[in-house]
């Protein structure tokens, strides 16, 4: 007999129950985050905004008192997590590699410059490339782990 499995990671993320101790550091963290929001605030001069107090005591609340509210408050936090990261990873390296490799890669080719040695050489008898001064001892070598 075989078991459905999920589709996805983020439902995965979702179906998958959190341990104590990652529900635990979860509410700690968002008491941290909201109260750190709130000092912000106060330190901006914006004394209007007590939610992120109100939101930083709720969670030290039931992180002290209910840790089962928080699983699947973390759960579903994770599955956000995994989401961002499956859509914002391609993005930047996606940035990054026609942003800045490609580039580069086409001054080179326009300046001419090769650094890896790959163009071909009819006189060359061998693209070998002597090592000055010489490497290490061979001996040395035998017992690498």
């Amino acid at each position: 007999m075989s078991q459905r499995r999920s589709g996805t990671a983020i439902e995965a993320a979702i179906d998958t129950p959190a341990a104590a101790s990652s529900a635990r550091a979860f509410g700690w963290l968002m008491a941290g985050v909201a109260a750190l929001v709130g000092l912000w605030a106060l330190w901006k001069g914006k004394a209007w905004m007590p939610w992120p107090f109100a939101i930083a005591f709720a969670f030290t609340l039931i992180t002290l008192l209910e840790l089962s509210v928080l699983h699947t408050l973390n759960r579903w936090w994770m599955a956000l997590a995994l989401l961002l990261g499956r859509i914002v990873t391609p993005l930047v390296m996606g940035l990054i590699y026609f942003g800045l490799v490609t580039p580069l890669g086409l001054l080179m080719r326009l300046s001419g410059k090769d650094p890896m040695l790959r163009r071909f050489d009819s006189a060359a008898s061998t693209y070998w490339i002597e090592r000055e001064p010489k490497g290490p001892d061979p001996a040395t070598m035998e017992r690498q782990f």
